[in-house]
C-alpha cells in the first residue's frame, strides 16, 4: 500500500485498538494514531463475552495478541437456565469472558509496544481536525464519523421494545446463566456470567409493560440497582449489584448501507450492532478490523482496498447481525414463554436465532438433545 502513509483512528475501544495493532503488523510503514475521548483507564460496562470458539479467528490471524488475552479469560462449557418451574443445564454451549477494561489494557499495551500513538481524553468535534490519508471510525454507536457523513453511510437505526440495564456483581457464576423470574408487575430476566474469578456481568432485562409497571423510568441509577438486587436476591446470594453507567436503555438495531465515505471508513458498533444475547459485538468489531486492514495490505490503491472491504465484509457480518436480531426478538416475548415446561422452554431458547437445526443441536449439546428427545417421546 504505497499510497498510504498516515491513518487516524477515532475511538480507543477494542475495535479501534486492534485496528491500530493490525496496521503496525501488516502496514509497518504507515503512521497510525488512535484518539479516544475518555480518560485512560476509564471504560463503561463490565465483562466482554465471546462464544467458546469465537477467538479462533484471532488465533489464526494474530497468535501473539491471542496469547496475551487468553490467560485473562474465564471459560466454561455449559449454560444454565434458571426458570420459575425449574432449572435446565445446556451442555456444550461454551463461552469465554474477560473484563472490558482488562481487554482494553491488554490491547493498549500491545499497541504501544508496536509504536502506536494513543491520545486519551481528547474530544474531536470535527473530522476536519484530522489530516491523514485515511480516517477509521471505530467510535461506537454515537459515532461522530457516521453522523458527519450520514448521507453517504445511509444508516438505519431502530430500537427493540425491551429495556435493559447493565450492572455488575461481586460474586462469580459457574456458567453463563439466564435467570427468569415472575413478579406481580411482570417477568424479568437477568443475563449473568463471570468475567473474573470474583466478578460478573449482570444484565437485567424486561418487557416494556414490566418496565413501566415498576416505574424504572422514574428511578435513579441507585434506586433501580437496589430494586434489581432485591428482585434477584436469590441468585445474587444477597449481594448488591454494582453500577457503572447502569442506566436503562433499549437496544439499538443499527445497520449502515455503506461502510465507506470517501477516505472515511466505519467498523464495529459505529456501523452495525449485534444484540448482547449472542455475545458477538466485540468479535464483530475485531473481525471488521481484520477484513479492513487485510484489504489495505492486499491492494496498492486505497480506493480499491476500501471497495474490496465494502464488497466482502458486510455480507459476512450481516449473517451474525441478523442472527443477533432474531435472538433479540425472542426476548421481546419471553414472559409468554415462561408458561412452557422447562425442557420446552430450553429447546425454544436454543432454536431462537434461526441458525440452529436438530442436527447442529446434537453436535453442540448432545446430552440436552438426547434428554429432550426422551422428554418429547413421553410428553409429546
Amino acid at each position: 500500500m504505497s499510497q498510504l502513509s498516515t491513518i487516524e483512528i477515532l475511538g480507543g475501544g477494542p475495535g479501534g485498538l486492534y485496528t491500530a495493532i493490525l496496521i503496525r503488523r501488516l502496514l509497518p510503514h504507515v503512521k497510525v494514531r488512535v484518539t479516544e475521548q475518555n480518560p485512560e483507564g476509564a471504560t463503561f460496562g463490565f465483562g466482554v463475552v465471546f462464544s467458546d470458539r469465537a477467538l479462533d479467528f484471532l488465533k489464526a490471524d494474530d497468535a501473539e495478541t491471542h496469547d496475551l488475552i487468553v490467560p485473562h479469560m474465564e471459560r466454561w462449557q455449559d449454560m444454565t437456565l434458571n426458570l420459575p418451574k425449574g432449572q435446565v443445564t445446556l451442555d456444550g454451549v461454551g463461552f469465554t469472558a474477560v473484563g472490558r477494561l482488562e481487554l482494553i489494557e491488554i490491547l493498549k499495551d500491545r499497541a504501544r509496544d508496536l509504536g502506536v500513538e494513543i491520545r486519551f481524553k481528547t474530544r474531536i468535534d470535527s473530522l476536519d481536525e484530522f489530516d491523514a490519508d485515511l480516517v477509521i471510525g471505530a467510535d461506537g454507536l454515537n459515532s461522530l464519523m457516521r453522523q458527519s457523513f450520514e448521507d453517504q453511510f445511509k444508516p438505519k437505526i431502530e430500537y427493540f421494545d425491551n429495556h435493559f440495564a447493565w450492572f455488575g456483581a461481586t460474586i462469580p457464576f459457574d456458567t453463563l446463566t439466564q435467570t427468569f423470574i415472575e413478579t406481580d408487575k411482570g417477568p424479568l430476566n437477568a443475563h449473568h456470567y463471570r468475567f473474573a474469578p470474583d466478578r460478573s456481568t449482570f444484565i437485567v432485562e424486561c418487557e416494556d409493560a414490566t418496565y413501566k409497571a415498576f416505574g424504572f423510568d422514574a428511578m435513579s441509577e441507585e434506586e433501580s440497582a437496589k430494586l434489581c438486587s432485591t428482585l434477584f436476591a436469590d441468585v445474587l446470594k444477597g449481594t448488591d449489584l454494582v453500577m457503572n453507567k447502569s442506566n436503562w436503555r433499549q437496544f439499538p438495531r443499527l445497520w449502515c448501507e455503506s461502510w465507506i465515505a470517501g477516505r472515511n471508513v466505519l467498523l464495529g458498533d459505529a456501523v452495525h450492532t449485534a444484540h448482547f444475547s449472542i455475545g458477538s459485538g466485540t468479535r464483530l468489531a475485531m473481525e471488521d478490523a481484520i477484513a479492513l486492514i487485510h484489504a489495505l495490505k492486499d491492494h496498492d490503491d486505497i480506493d480499491e482496498a476500501l471497495a474490496a472491504y465494502q464488497a466482502q465484509r458486510p455480507p459476512v457480518a450481516r449473517k451474525i447481525v441478523d442472527a443477533a436480531n432474531t435472538s433479540a426478538t425472542w426476548y421481546e416475548s419471553f414472559g409468554e414463554k415462561l408458561r412452557l415446561a422447562p425442557m420446552d422452554f430450553a429447546h425454544d431458547y436454543l432454536m431462537r436465532s434461526g441458525r440452529m437445526t436438530p442436527e447442529r443441536l446434537h453436535q453442540i449439546a448432545p446430552k440436552f438433545a438426547a434428554d429432550y428427545e426422551a422428554y418429547s417421546a413421553v410428553h409429546g
